[in-house]
């Protein structure tokens, strides 16, 4: 049974939400909606963040919607502004996917402050499970084939669904980046992806510290972090890790010796080498840091994202979207201290 849509201004949900929900009017905002389509978008967009933020089907918003008045007047959607529930499904189904997620993604920088200059990426993983009882129909890996979600594991044991990968600002906690991989796709073998797409969004630069958990944990990506993209990849090591034959592994980059700059590149890649092992000494420094993500993810799950009932990439993509939407104005709006993540969490 879904909760009527009782609007009480008194209750901190519904302050917080009327927050979210007012960025839509922000002229700034309007701008970029009307740069991918047209300002009919808006009530669409407000019906779907509502139903996230309260966990509850865009049917039923939308029928709220149709018979309260006050429920209307809170989001600033007119009577006839109400689109069928068709038409919210049919205008996102036919949205293309990087157009939406660009639109979101730009939303979000337009209502928060650019990234500082000696902030720190924090990189991590999550499971997002698909709708799929797969107790009453046992599900087999080759019964997935073609599918977007594959049988995976995480903490609480084997899900069907997908992993999100999110990359979070520190200490500003603002969302820059999310990407969407199968269940089964170790995180070790999608860090050159996440790091390629951070450098061709122009999010990562030179001498950035990326800190990852030992999920990334491989020899290689040390070398290729360093070599690649001149970052510091401070990833979690593991128990067998051995810091010597690390310092073995880390030398030059051929394409380092047909530079116009050589003196330079061989000084910034000393650089980040004597920091990547000095962090590494001491790591364990920074699992504070890298816990707030955690806090993140249940936040981000709190919003409609323990079990999705959604079953394409495409699909997928575009609702995670604006659960990252939902994370980050949280984040702008001053929930950045754990417990402050924690508690709104368990609202």
């Amino acid at each position: 049974m879904q909760i009527p849509l009782v609007v009480c201004r008194t209750d901190y949900r519904w302050q917080l939400l009327s927050k979210i929900l007012n960025i839509f009017d922000l002229r700034k905002v309007k701008k970029v909606i009307t740069k991918y389509t047209n300002l009919k978008a808006i009530p669409v967009l407000k019906i779907v963040t509502t139903s996230m933020f309260f966990s509850t089907r865009i049917s039923h918003v939308v029928s709220e919607l149709k018979q309260r008045e006050e429920l209307r007047e809170f989001m600033g959607i007119e009577e006839e502004e109400v689109p069928k529930e068709s038409y919210v499904y049919t205008f996102l189904s036919k949205f293309s996917l990087n157009g939406f997620i660009n639109m979101i993604l730009r939303i979000l920088n337009a209502i928060t402050k650019r990234r500082a200059r000696n902030s720190k990426l924090i990189v991590d993983c999550t499971d997002i499970s698909i709708d799929v009882n797969w107790f009453r129909n046992p599900v087999r890996q080759k019964d997935l084939e073609g599918k977007a979600y594959k049988w995976g594991y995480s903490s609480k044991g084997k899900f069907i669904g997908m992993k999100l990968t999110l990359v979070l600002e520190y200490p500003s906690m603002k969302p820059l980046l999310f990407l969407l991989h199968p269940a089964n796709r170790h995180e070790a073998r999608i860090f050159r992806e996440v790091m390629e797409e951070l450098r061709r969004r122009r999010i990562v630069r030179s001498g950035d510290m990326v800190i990852m958990d030992k999920g990334f944990y491989a020899y290689k990506n040390y070398l290729v972090g360093i070599n690649e993209y001149r970052v510091i990849p401070l990833i979690f090591p593991r128990s067998n890790f051995d810091i010597e034959r690390l310092d073995g592994l880390l030398s030059y980059p051929l394409s380092i010796f047909s530079s116009k700059n050589l003196k330079s590149e061989i000084k910034l890649f000393k650089g980040l080498k004597a920091k990547l092992m000095n962090l590494l000494q001491r790591w364990e420094d920074f699992k504070s840091v890298r816990s707030v993500i955690e806090d993140v993810f249940k936040l981000a799950k709190s919003f409609s994202l323990r079990k999705l009932h959604r079953y394409t990439r495409r699909s997928v993509y575009k609702f995670v979207a604006v659960n990252v939407f939902l994370v980050g104005v949280v984040v702008a709006l001053g929930f950045r201290e754990k417990k402050k993540l924690q508690r709104l969490a368990e609202m």
